[in-house]
């Protein structure tokens, strides 16, 4: 039974807690934003980026005229 007197309380304390987080995210604006636009990129295809420019160097070997990678 005295362990309820202990529960009770703190259970009480862990809620009112809860609550005053909640209302300072809520008046800070933790909740403001855009959702359309957020929901808008998920769906849009994403940019291609262009492909890089050949790092490969090519070497011409003086012996035959051949192109060697």
């Amino acid at each position: 039974m005295s362990i309820v007197l202990l529960l009770i309380p703190l259970g009480i304390v862990l809620v009112v807690a809860a609550a005053a987080a909640l209302i300072w995210a809520v008046d800070s604006g933790q909740y403001d934003g855009d959702l359309e636009e957020a929901g808008r990129v998920v769906l849009e295809p994403d940019e291609v980026p262009d492909p890089p420019p050949h790092l490969g160097r090519v070497i011409r070997n003086s012996d035959s005229g051949s192109i060697a990678k």
